[in-house]
């Protein structure tokens, strides 16, 4: 049927957001009656089933898919209350599923105030201020991380583009650029490694600091806001706990971020104050991404002490795997190498959880034979081996086990293509943010030398040898760089291997360049195996879940320097229209 109405007039499941704007197409067509609740028709619908075909619709009724086929097929099953989206040659696929997002850091930054670009004081007092503009009255504003893209510019090529680190000294505020901008907010901020911290006059007066304070810079007697690490911790010890409000503020925005980008699943690294604020959407019925929440791997005892199996909960909050770290982060240079840094001599850090000796192998054992799925960060290659080995210990000491699904966080750097091999023959999933490469590129050849790149973000060499590749984000970042949680830019990335001006020309390491249909399958199909939702999401078929986007372009058809432009212009979330890009 042809006629247009508002959403609000069309049969649906309701939302609780905020009115959308004109959507779909409501009315009896050729199958009489009531119908299925949406048919999706005239466009190209990428179902991610292994063969790869597509098909011209889709037919929802309640939250699941219930046909896909031909156009005619598929317009068969509307009826009265039928709401039909036309494709009008638009691309449909599964909803993307993020393996790795920080969601409350997100929330935090998006509400709160984020420097990592800051490195001039017209640039502070900007975002200062905006953060005042948008944070409660007497909201603390912490954190920023400026200058994180002050030696290497956000999305250079490094020295691929002539780009070299400047002599000038790096950005040093002082609080007389926010004292006027900040009467009721207190603030400390701090340089992206943490070398230095910034507070304005109200966070001093809160913590009592004073020029007697170790740390704390004066002049004349007065504090300039300039403050080491060890007194900047002293200060934000004054701050007191996020009120929920705030909590919930910052979760909506992190929420719309997600809708935006078709984000339809996270797999999140989730702290315990966290689930009562996802808990507390779920029940208002704002949850529009499901969580597939991952605490630290040392509180999987809590877990098993009240005897919570792998995947407990609902379609929306579920408790899934557990975290654990062995090393540190490129950003930081303190990932676990063979060979040392070429900038700095060190070789990496070892993180808490790999102390004291054997605490990490204890650690997975017990999850392991607990029936949980630990999933580790490592990144340096003398790690990622290290992490290998402690699996191999595990299967052999547990046994053989054909539902474990191990995951290397992040795998960033392989030792060479038998460690690709080696992860292959264990079934161990890469999951990995391939942003990161064309963030990262920057500065890495100055880090690690120019051969032993190689083997940096080796999705292909990974894929060949027949690695589960599964994508997200790292969304919204580390402390040293800022990552978008559109996994259409994880897609460029992937596929060009380029900055988003295009450089270097041919990409950073060409021979690792993917398909675009590789890495469809890394943020839908690969991602809903790698949390064991498999048989319900990743893919548009019969008895799944009706997650999925709408994207204006299709990926498998553009040029691939033009991915970075794709955009989603409707994201569906079981069954419910989330969200709408406007005409």
């Amino acid at each position: 049927m042809k006629n247009r109405f508002l959403w609000s007039w069309c049969r649906s499941s309701a939302i609780g957001l905020a009115a959308l704007p004109l959507l779909v197409a409501c009315g009896s067509g050729p199958g009489g009656g009531d119908g299925v609740d949406f048919i999706l028709h005239g466009g190209v619908v990428w179902t991610g089933n292994p063969s790869g075909e597509t098909a011209e619709a889709v037919a929802i009724q309640g939250n699941q898919i219930v046909a896909v086929g031909t156009d005619r097929e598929i317009r068969a099953l509307a009826g009265r209350a039928t709401a039909e989206i036309p494709l009008e040659g638009r691309f449909a696929a599964p909803g993307f599923i993020d393996n790795h997002t920080h969601f409350n850091q997100a929330g935090a930054l998006l509400l709160g105030v984020n420097l990592l670009d800051v490195a001039d004081a017209d640039g502070l007092r900007q975002q200062i201020s905006e953060a005042v503009g948008r944070l409660p009255t007497g909201a603390w504003i912490t954190g920023g991380n400026w200058g994180a893209y002050e030696d290497w510019a956000q999305g250079s090529a490094g020295p691929l583009s002539g780009e070299g680190v400047p002599d000038a000294a790096p950005f040093s505020p002082d609080r007389a650029l926010i004292d006027a901008l900040t009467p009721a907010n207190p603030v400390v901020v701090n340089r992206w490694d943490r070398s230095a911290y910034l507070g304005n006059a109200r966070a001093l007066e809160a913590a009592g600091a004073t020029c007697a304070w170790p740390g704390v810079e004066c002049v004349d007697g007065i504090p300039t806001g300039r403050l080491n690490p060890e007194a900047g911790r002293r200060v934000l010890a004054a701050q007191p706990p996020r009120s929920m409000e705030q909590r919930l503020a910052e979760a909506r925005m992190a929420l719309a971020d997600l809708r935006q980008y078709g984000v339809t699943t996270i797999h999140d690294i989730t702290p315990p104050e966290m689930f009562p604020v996802y808990q507390t959407l779920l029940d208002a019925g704002e949850l529009t991404t499901r969580v597939y929440a991952r605490p630290t791997l040392d509180r999987f005892p809590h877990q098993a002490a009240l005897g919570l199996p792998r995947n407990f909960g609902g379609g929306f909050l579920m408790l899934g795997g557990f975290k654990g770290f062995v090393d540190g982060i490129m950003g930081a240079s303190s990932a676990m190498f063979y060979e040392p840094f070429e900038h700095n001599g060190g070789f990496g850090i070892w993180r808490d959880m790999m102390e004291p000796p054997g605490n990490m192998e204890r650690l997975l054992l017990a999850a392991d034979s607990a029936g949980y799925w630990p999933q580790v960060h490592a990144i340096g290659d003398f790690a990622i081996d290290t992490l290998l080995a402690l699996f191999d210990r595990v299967e052999a000491v547990n046994g053989p086990n054909d539902q474990r699904r191990f995951r290397i966080i992040h795998a960033q750097h392989l030792r060479g293509p038998e460690t690709a091999r080696r992860m292959a023959q264990a079934g161990v999933i890469a999951e990995v943010q391939p942003f990161h490469a064309i963030d990262d590129m920057r500065w890495m050849e100055e880090r690690i030398g120019p051969e032993r790149i190689r083997w940096t973000y080796a999705f292909r060499t990974l894929d060949d040898a027949g690695v589960l590749l599964s994508f997200g984000s790292d969304w919204p970042g580390t402390q040293a760089s800022w990552y978008t949680a559109n996994p259409l830019m994880g897609v460029y990335a992937a596929v060009t291997r380029q900055t988003l001006d295009g450089e270097p020309a041919d990409g950073w390491i060409p021979e690792e360049r993917i398909s675009v249909e590789s890495a469809l399958r890394a943020y839908t199909v690969n991602n809903a195996y790698a949390e064991g939702n498999e048989q319900r999401k990743g893919r548009l078929a019969p008895g799944f879940l009706a997650d999925l986007v709408i994207l204006d372009q299709n990926p498998l058809a553009v040029p691939p320097s033009m991915l970075q432009s794709v955009r989603v212009d409707l994201t569906m979330v079981d069954g419910r229209i989330v969200f709408e890009r406007s005409p």
